[in-house]
């Protein structure tokens, strides 16, 4: 493959890279170190079945955006009224604001434990630069090209962490391939399904997806390119499990933040081990803070009438809004304080589910989509995976308000 196609097909997968590195943050990062220091390799089977849902949903999305010029949100609000649109718009960006604080602390702890400086500073400096990117003329150009550079120092940084552990092959193939559910583990995988298996990250395809158009006249036609990044969002998944199963598992840690990974690494293969380990952190929390604040700033932007063009200074604005959210909250308290996130998850809980149901529904409907209608295998699958979203609501919903 030439210099120049290679770099045709990088791009073309931009808007599938983007979602892999705002849905794999710091919190990510957490739940799927706990599930390996926990379990070892015994869960890692739910990572296939996470990213299968989360294919056939990036793919549904994707197929929504190259059908039409106009918005999933405006699709909605004609279907079911501005007023639904409205509360997806703005539900969707008060649990962007609210999942903006750990990414801040988390690339503020990244920076801050490899220079032994104060994490805030480096909360307030790349918040800043988050910001700063806004101002570029062609935002959706320097987003992708920021994004597939830090998902490209993840895998770097993760890949070799999981060469230094050095993982039982045979444990690790056994893990994915032979289901087991094991004693105290539901609670893990519940939330590892519910953050692998991003029903905002894949509603937000779409949109990339329109904006990816704009620029590129081979993306109208291009179908599945969203899907490399989803996979190497499930091969991140794995890596960082494995991982946490070859050197936190055999000692006993109980992981209870992103960085204690790191902190294990450190006597047993020294600092570099552990320098490597918190690049990736930074490239994890990093991405999630530019990524993570689009999806907010956009979605709200187009509930409020402003479009979802990323050339609006609109929507720049509210974009800027979600990152200042997320750095003052995370200055102020050192991370995010536990009333935030039951608010967060709250609205999760009943947001989810009515995006998956509008996304299965507008991809059936011949007046939306044309010719790009759901197939049968689309909408076999896409039916299964809404009843796995609705019965990860309903989980969510008893463990948080009913226990």
């Amino acid at each position: 493959m030439s210099g120049k196609k290679l770099s045709a097909w990088i791009h073309t997968i931009g808007p599938g890279l983007i979602v892999a590195a705002l849905v794999f943050g710091p919190s990510k990062l957490t739940i799927t170190s706990k599930i390996g220091a926990n379990f070892q390799y015994g869960l890692l089977w739910i990572i296939i079945i996470a990213i299968f849902f989360m294919a056939i949903y990036t793919l549904i999305a994707e197929r929504i955006g190259l059908a039409s010029d106009r918005s999933l949100l405006s699709m909605i609000g004609e279907k079911w009224g501005k007023g639904v649109a409205k509360i997806v718009g703005f539900g969707i960006f008060l649990v962007c604001a609210s999942f903006q604080t750990g990414n801040s602390v988390g690339v503020g702890i990244a920076i801050g434990e490899l220079t032994n400086t104060d994490n805030i500073y480096w909360i307030i400096v790349f918040n800043l630069i988050g910001i700063l990117l806004l101002f570029f003329r062609n935002f959706y150009k320097v987003l992708e090209k920021v994004m597939i550079s830090l998902v490209g120092l993840m895998l770097v940084a993760f890949l070799i962490t999981l060469i230094e552990v050095k993982p039982n092959v045979m444990e690790v193939v056994k893990g994915l391939f032979i289901p087991r559910v094991a004693d105290g583990s539901v609670g893990l995988i519940v939330a590892f399904m519910a953050s692998c298996f991003s029903i905002v990250g894949a509603f937000y395809t779409s949109y990339l997806v329109q904006e990816r158009k704009k620029i590129s006249e081979r993306e109208k036609t291009n179908q599945s390119s969203s899907l490399t990044g989803i996979f190497i969002l499930g091969l991140l998944s794995a890596i960082v499990m494995i991982s946490a199963g070859a050197i936190l598992s055999p000692l006993g840690i109980e992981v209870k933040t992103a960085t204690d990974m790191s902190l294990a690494l450190k006597p047993a293969f020294g600092d570099y081990a552990s320098a490597v380990f918190l690049i990736g952190l930074f490239a994890a929390g990093f991405s999630s803070i530019i990524g993570n604040a689009s999806i907010g700033g956009t979605l709200l932007s187009d509930a409020l009438g402003y479009g979802s063009n990323f050339s609006s200074k609109k929507t720049r604005g509210i974009i800027a809004l979600v990152m200042v959210i997320g750095g003052v909250i995370a200055i102020i308290f050192g991370g995010a304080p536990l009333e935030l996130i039951v608010f967060a998850q709250s609205i999760t809980i009943f947001i989810v589910p009515i995006i998956g149901i509008a996304m299965f529904v507008i991809s059936n409907d011949k007046k939306y989509m044309g010719e790009l209608i759901s197939t049968p295998f689309l909408k076999i699958t896409g039916a299964v995976g809404l009843a796995l979203v609705v019965i990860l609501a309903i989980i969510n919903f008893i463990d948080i308000f009913l226990k």
